[in-house]
Order: structure tokens, then C-alpha cells, then sequence
């Protein structure tokens, strides 16, 4: 089992992450110990050369993460197939009980490394680097999230066995059962659909705001967690009935199947990515006032603001899209 392609790609990623994480963790208390940049001491100028190597190291390990989380649901929907009882990714991660926690820290550590690249990518632009000791405190906490996750992937792939009965996704996304996924199943499909509207308006003003005054970038940001909340109550609650043209098939992991065309991509790479875009943009508006930063940083925020909204306008059409060319009436 764990020497299919897929599963040791990602253990062959967690293993280079962890040995870049490590180092860097170490070298970041180094840094957090001398980092002085108004020095001119030789020590000073051999740390400044090596923030950037450990920079550039960890910024490509953070992107290998963000890229494990897609292999990752990939391949836990890809193996459904080999598991009784398993329908789509929801068999394949209750096949034993490190699956979904796998799974949420990769999502965890998906988020923490799109706010560090944001930063790293912030920091080199000032002429004294002002984010570097911001950065490596970052990569310090980090770390361990890494470390975690890449050993509960482990335990989860060494745990599949090809005799375990699973349960399916109806099995667990139904009201009848305890649990957030119970809860968000159980949500009424008008509420969920208001919620995730009025969500929608609150990113646009808020977003309108930010990019008019030049301030606020911090609402945005709460505005798109709000709407990370309400999208995923409404994936459960309501869209994926229009998907599946059923009224109690509530799986927010089948709609990456092929039968459905895929559109869970295109439903969760413009979520995770307009609301990671959003928390760089509330995380670096805090740093408004830092000197070296005072002419890079409006521009930087203008563009997260930018990329953020138009990620949650394309979550927007395919939503409206898979609504109106579905068959299933639910209202009315």
C-alpha cells in the first residue's frame, strides 16, 4: 500500500520538509539572538547572507506543502476504490483514525505557509528586511506543525488496510449523527445560502473599503473567515445537492470525482485561496507604519485585496453556475 506513487511522493515531501523545517528552526533562534541589522559586524553580515538561503529553502518547502494538501485529498479520493465500503475520500480517511486528523493539519499548515510566503515575500522588498525576525518566529512555530503532521500522515498510511471495513460519506454527513460535519448537514439549505450571501457582501465592502481608504485590510480579513465558515456550511448544506441532483447527498468529497466533473476543484482552490489572500492582507496591515515598508506595503496590500476578491468572485460563479444548470428544485 505505502509504495504506491502518489503516497510516496508525499512522504518523500514530508520527509524534505521536515529537514528544511528543522534547520531553519534552528537557524531562526540564531536569528532572533543576533539579528541586528544596524550592525556592521562580520557576524551580522554572515547571518543577513545566510536569512537568505534558509529564506529561500523554507519558502520552496512551504510551497511543496500547500501542493501536498491538493496530492493529498487526491489520493485519499483516488484509493477509495481499494476499501469496502469506501465511496470517495471520506472511506479512504476513516480507514483508520490518523486520516482526517492528517488531513486538517495539512489544511493548517496550508494557511501558515501562505502567511509566511506573503511575509518572506513583503520582507525582501524593505532595504533592511524589517519582517526578518516576524518571519523566522514564524518558521519556529511552523516547525512543529510540520513535524506533527508529516508523522500523523505517516501513522495514516502505514495504518491502511485493504480488509478494514469503512464507513461511507452517508454514514457521516447526515444530521442524525453528532459533530460539525452533523451540524453543518443539518443546516437548512435557505439559511445556509443567506448566510453565505450576506458573507459574500460583507468580503465585497469590506474589500471595497480597504482598496478606497487604503485602511481596514483587517475587516477584510474577518470578512473572508466569515465566508470560509459560511461557504463550507453551504458546500455541505446545499450545493452539493445541486452537483449530485439529490436531496440527501450532503459529501463535500465527491465533488472531486470525475462523475461530477471535478468541480469541487474549482468550488475549493478560489476558497482556499481567496481567504488565505485575505488573511495575508489583514496580517501585513499591521506593519502599515513600519518605515523601510512605507511605500512597498500600500501596493502589496492592493494586490492581496485584488487577488482575494477576484478568488472569491470565481467561487461565486461556480457556484451560481451549478445552481442554475442543475435539475433539483429545492425551493419553490
Amino acid at each position: 500500500m505505502i509504495l504506491q506513487t502518489p503516497i510516496l511522493a508525499l512522504l518523500l515531501a514530508a520527509a524534505l520538509s521536515n529537514a528544511v523545517a528543522l534547520w531553519t528552526a534552528w537557524f531562526g533562534l540564531r536569528v532572533l539572538r543576533g539579528w541586528d541589522i544596524a550592525s556592521g559586524s562580520r557576524a551580522q553580515l554572515r547571518l543577513e547572507r545566510r536569512t537568505g538561503l534558509a529564506s529561500t529553502l523554507f519558502g520552496f518547502v512551504m510551497l511543496i506543502q500547500i501542493a501536498a494538501l491538493l496530492l493529498f485529498v487526491f489520493n485519499a479520493d483516488r484509493m477509495a476504490t481499494l476499501f469496502v465500503g469506501a465511496m470517495c475520500a471520506v472511506g479512504t480517511l476513516n480507514v483508520n483514525a490518523y486520516g482526517f486528523p492528517a488531513l486538517y493539519l495539512k489544511i493548517a499548515v496550508f494557511f501558515a505557509a501562505s502567511l509566511w510566503l506573503i511575509l518572506d515575500r513583503v520582507d525582501r522588498q524593505g532595504r533592511d528586511y524589517p519582517l526578518t525576525r516576524l518571519k523566522f518566529s514564524g518558521a519556529l512555530l511552523i516547525a512543529p506543525l510540520v513535524l506533527t503532521g508529516a508523522g500523523t500522515e505517516l501513522a495514516f498510511f502505514l495504518g491502511l488496510k485493504t480488509d478494514v471495513i469503512t464507513s461511507c460519506c452517508s454514514k457521516m454527513f447526515t444530521p442524525a449523527n453528532d459533530g460539525i460535519a452533523a451540524e453543518m448537514t443539518g443546516t437548512a439549505p435557505a439559511t445556509a445560502l443567506w448566510f453565505l450571501g450576506l458573507a459574500g457582501v460583507a468580503v465585497a465592502a469590506t474589500g471595497t473599503v480597504s482598496l478606497a481608504a487604503a485602511r481596514l485590510q483587517w475587516l477584510f480579513a474577518l470578512a473572508g473567515g466569515v465566508f470560509f465558515a459560511a461557504a463550507l456550511t453551504a458546500i455541505v448544506s446545499v450545493i452539493s445537492l445541486y452537483v449530485y441532483d439529490h436531496p440527501n447527498h450532503h459529501c463535500p468529497f465527491c465533488l472531486l470525482q470525475r462523475e461530477y466533473g471535478y468541480v469541487g476543484y474549482a468550488l475549493y482552490v478560489p476558497l482556499f485561496a481567496g481567504t488565505a489572500l485575505a488573511m495575508g492582507a489583514g496580517l501585513l496591515s499591521l506593519f502599515a507604519g513600519t518605515g523601510s515598508l512605507a511605500t512597498v506595503l500600500p501596493g502589496a496590500l492592493r494586490r492581496l485585496v485584488w487577488a482575494s476578491l477576484i478568488c472569491h468572485g470565481l467561487f461565486g460563479a461556480v457556484v451560481l453556475s451549478v445552481i442554475a444548470t442543475s435539475r433539483l428544485v429545492l425551493f419553490g
